[in-house]
Parts: C-alpha cells; sequence; structure tokens
C-alpha cells in the first residue's frame, strides 16, 4: 500500500511539472460585426425674438430634457414644465431653446442628444461658447449624465431633482481642465418623496471631494417638484449667461 501512495504522488508531481511546462495557452481573438442605429427624436424649437438665421448674431442655446412623465409621442407634452414654458410666456427670453421628447419606455440617450444638438448648431446662428443643459426628474438625471461625459460642450449645466453615478464623476476627473470652467448648479426640494435628496447631495459632494465648487439650492418645503421655484427665478438664467467656454 505504501508503495501505491508514493507512486500516486511521484504521478501527481509528474502531472504537475507537465502542465508548467506546457500551461494552457490564451490568445488574443477579435469580434466585429456592423450594425445600423436609427434614431427618431421630436423637439421643440424655439427661436428668441429678433432671431435671424443668416444674421451676425449668434445666440445662447438651452437643451431641456424633460421627466419621465412627458414621454411618448404627444410632443406639446414637453412644453408643460421648464424652458419651453417660460420661452412661451415670456416676451423677452434670449435662447434658442431645443426640447426633445424622450420615446415611451426609454431613458435619455446621451450619443443621440450630442447629435440632435450637432444638428441644430450646424443649421441655427449658435453661439457654440454659450450652450447650457439642463433638466428635471429623469432630466435632471440625464443632465448629470451627459455633463460630466462632455464637460467640453456645455458652458453650464443645471440637474434638478436628479441624481447620478459617481463613476460618471471620477471619470471626468481625467477632464478636470474642461469640468473646471463648466458651471453646475444643481436644484433639490428638501422633501422629495420620488427622488431622495440624498442623490443631489451625493453628486455634489463628490465633486467637491475633487477640489470643484459646484452650488446646490435645496427648497425646504418642496416635494419633488423643485423645478417651478427655479425656472421661474430670472437669477437662474442670469447665472447661466454668465459661464461662457473659451472658443
Amino acid at each position: 500500500m505504501r508503495k501505491l501512495l508514493i507512486t500516486g504522488a511521484a504521478l501527481i508531481l509528474l502531472m504537475g511539472v507537465a502542465a508548467a511546462a506546457n500551461p494552457p495557452m490564451q490568445t488574443p481573438q477579435k469580434f466585429a460585426y456592423e450594425r445600423t442605429v436609427r434614431c427618431n427624436l421630436d423637439y421643440l424649437l424655439f427661436l428668441p425674438k429678433g432671431y435671424e438665421a443668416k444674421g451676425e448674431k449668434k445666440w445662447p442655446l438651452m437643451l431641456f430634457l424633460h421627466g419621465a412623465g412627458e414621454r411618448g409621442s404627444d410632443i406639446w407634452k414637453v412644453a408643460v414644465h421648464g424652458p419651453p414654458k417660460q420661452a412661451t410666456n415670456l416676451v423677452e427670453f434670449p435662447f434658442i431653446v431645443v426640447s426633445p421628447q424622450c420615446p415611451d419606455n426609454q431613458t435619455w440617450n446621451g450619443d443621440d442628444l450630442l447629435r440632435l444638438l450637432d444638428d441644430i448648431q450646424a443649421a441655427h446662428a449658435v453661439d457654440t461658447t454659450r450652450v447650457y443643459l439642463t433638466g428635471l426628474s429623469m432630466g435632471g438625471f440625464g443632465t448629470w449624465s451627459l455633463g460630466l461625459r462632455h464637460p467640453e460642450r456645455f458652458a453650464a449645466i443645471a440637474p434638478i431633482c436628479g441624481g447620478g453615478q459617481i463613476l460618471d464623476v471620477l471619470l471626468a476627473g481625467r477632464r478636470m481642465d474642461d469640468l473646471k470652467t463648466m458651471g453646475i448648479w444643481a436644484f433639490h426640494g428638501a422633501k422629495d418623496s420620488v427622488v431622495a435628496l440624498e442623490e443631489s447631495e451625493r453628486m455634489v459632494n463628490a465633486l467637491k471631494k475633487m477640489g470643484l465648487n459646484p452650488k446646490l439650492t435645496v427648497y425646504p418645503e418642496a416635494n419633488h417638484d423643485s423645478w417651478t421655484e427655479t425656472y421661474k427665478n430670472p437669477e437662474f438664467y442670469k447665472w447661466l449667461l454668465e459661464h461662457q467656454r473659451a472658443k
């Protein structure tokens, strides 16, 4: 029996030596396929008083992302809240306002929004150094995501009652020069029962830890609707216009 055990041990040892001499191989491979992606986005376009497509004046642009309740195929739902509503009600509103509508059962897709923005900027008299991004609820989440992933595209962002991924903050740190020159002002209701205030606080605190200085306004008595107070405040639009990217 002892001789058999020794033989077995020797066999295992020999197998180990053989495996070390001929380890399993990993080889690099490639996988590729072609796909066609079609995007259809309806949007409301507001052109300010005095706008001339071929005029010398370039206008600031605001990209507005609505919340989950305005998704669908009725484009006029987009004007229920926010800048498209304000633009209609005010005589003087010095922004081109682009308000896309997210399709049913979807969330905001950053690639689609950038393609739309490119198309608008190519076709209209847009001051590309003064492009602003804002949105509420689901649009607040979209604002955090798109703004942090592409800080070079926006002079300022204003996410309202939203939140985001800390990973987006960390990755944005690789674009610190662009991030430092992008204004960030978040808004939230202290009693928000849909998206907790902590969602905005977490994003703002993460940016502060990176040495940035984002603003956060908390409405003590507001629930989820922290957008009405924000978008009717003239100081909000004044703050946006104070921010401009270098050419």
